[in-house]
């Protein structure tokens, strides 16, 4: 018999909209708070939400992020509409940033949002499409 989610929450992301973003991250990370997650857990996964949702508020046009509290470890995905890699592999690299000079003087896209999803993650897939979008999925292990 296959697990049954213990709690699923969805955010819809709009890309561009620096006046909501990182409010997704904050709802998720108060849940788990909430329901009395390890501290030092909410914190991992308080960091990678945040991070996924600020790539797709800085590259995407839109997008969703979501929890899933499964019986051993918790799930994020964040899935998007916009442009997709292009290089994945240089992506991965700490510093390296797409991201307009716009978004840079807000403080944003110093290309750390990869890296700090891989440190604070268990397990890390990153599926990718030129002109279609992309989906992270982030496991961290209960």
């Amino acid at each position: 018999m296959e697990a049954k989610p213990l709690m699923n929450l969805s955010f819809p992301i709009v890309g561009g909209d620096f006046t909501q973003a990182g409010e997704a991250s904050s709802r998720i990370k108060r849940a788990l708070q909430q329901i009395g997650i390890d501290p030092a857990l909410v914190r991992r996964v308080a960091v990678s939400t945040y991070e996924a949702e600020m790539n797709i508020v800085i590259h995407a046009w839109s997008g969703e992020l979501t929890l899933t509290i499964w019986p051993t470890y918790i799930e994020v995905v964040a899935d998007d509409k916009g442009p997709g890699i292009s290089n994945l592999e240089l992506a991965m690299q700490e510093g390296f940033s797409t991201a307009p000079d716009r978004v840079r003087e807000l403080g944003f896209g110093a290309g750390m949002g990869l890296p700090n999803i891989q440190r604070s993650s268990d397990e890390l897939q990153v599926d990718t499409q030129v002109g279609q979008g992309t989906r992270v999925t982030m496991k961290i292990n209960l």
